[in-house]
């Protein structure tokens, strides 16, 4: 059985926008619409939608119940962090359930084909993320700006989500960066992978995704997202 984490709790700040982007409409339905539709139809057993405290009415009645979204099962408030926001989605899900998905629902073109990769996947290998090879050249730049390293393009992947984690490896995995040094220190924990792999040494497996599946995250990203729906 299967939890789904969507998180959709950010401000989206860079969208120069005073609504949040996750409710910034894109062919008359808001952003969030996009990835719970697709979830929702899907095999997953629960959703657990995170989102700001301020806007769990409005998601609660203009978005779930609006468009009948059945496995929606809790609306839990995120946290100052995205971490904060996935340890406390972990926490509402159902404890039966053997695989957490996290989906940032900015990603409004994940594709049930993704989804069920990245289960299966999981089941596997106990962690997994959605990923593309990337298309640009690399640069590691120091602190000054300049370029030190330039990766084998082969071995680059852009990151995606949906990412899938046996849960058990998860918890454990939030568990011991709670009680390191590394939030004190300022480490950008930026994904979840990344936390499976340096808590626990566990790598994760790249799970085809889609060049389609962008974040939303800029005025330009809307545009693009709006293309993309009208191809459609």
């Amino acid at each position: 059985m299967v939890s789904a984490i969507l998180l959709a709790a950010g401000s989206g700040s860079r969208m120069k926008s005073k609504t949040a982007k996750q409710f910034l409409e894109i062919n008359g339905k808001p952003l969030l619409y996009y990835s719970l539709k697709i979830f929702d139809a899907s095999v997953v057993d629960e959703i657990v939608l995170v989102t700001r405290g301020n806007d769990i009415d409005f998601v609660k009645n203009e978005i779930v119940k609006k468009y009948g979204f059945n496995k929606v099962r809790r609306i839990v408030a995120g946290g100052k962090e995205r971490y904060d926001s996935v340890e406390r989605g972990i926490k509402a899900c159902d404890k039966r359930n053997k695989l957490i998905m996290i989906h940032d629902t900015a990603r409004p073109f994940v594709t049930n084909f993704m989804i069920l990769d990245s289960i299966s996947t999981a089941r596997r290998c106990k962690a997994c993320t959605v990923a593309m090879p990337v298309k640009d050249t690399i640069k590691i730049v120091n602190d000054e700006g300049f370029g030190i390293e330039t990766p084998d393009r082969r071995r680059v992947y852009q990151i995606q989500t949906p990412q899938t984690f046996d849960r058990e490896t998860l918890v454990e995995a939030y568990h011991r960066m709670r009680i390191s040094e590394d939030i004190q220190r300022g480490l950008a924990i930026t994904d979840d992978t990344m936390i499976v792999e340096r808590y626990l040494d566990i790598p994760s497996k790249m799970v085809e995704g889609s060049y389609q599946n962008i974040k939303v995250t800029t005025p330009e990203d809307l545009a693009v997202a709006e293309a993309f729906l009208a191809r459609k």
